[in-house]
């Protein structure tokens, strides 16, 4: 990720901006924030935006995804890793949050893999977006 697409005064906006397309999982509950599972981060990702909780919802699914992100840009970057997303220069963490968020809501059926730890399904969910496949390192 850029730089400039890390900018919180854009990223708030457009995380408002975003949040309003955004169809909620169902009822946010403070153990979402545990982070147990693919179904509670689609929970604090998918926030509605006339949550009281809707502000902070918004900054930890941000947190979540540039942590995933980071991570798996820095471990990749080691000699030998393949990369698992290959997200274009430029792409955003608001991006990223939608695609999470279309990704979880259209596999919200699917019980094993909403209950598998949230980075899987972050990962999951970009690597469907934005594949490696016949991409270099």
């Amino acid at each position: 990720m850029t730089n400039a697409s890390r900018q919180v005064p854009a990223l708030l906006a457009a995380l408002v901006a975003g949040a309003v397309f955004a169809a909620p999982a169902s009822a946010l509950e403070e153990k979402d924030f545990g982070y147990d599972s693919t179904e509670s981060l689609y929970r604090v990702c998918s926030t509605a935006p006339d949550s009281d909780m809707h502000l902070v919802a918004s900054l930890a699914c941000r947190a979540f995804l540039e942590a995933t992100i980071q991570y798996h840009d820095a471990i990749t970057a080691r000699e030998g890793l393949k990369r698992l997303v290959c997200y274009p220069e430029g792409a955003t963490i608001e991006e990223g949050r939608a695609t999470f968020v279309a990704w979880a809501q259209a596999n919200s059926g699917n019980a094993a893999l909403m209950a598998e730890q949230p980075v899987k399904g972050v990962v999951r969910a970009l690597a469907a977006k934005y594949p490696c496949k016949g991409k270099k390192k």
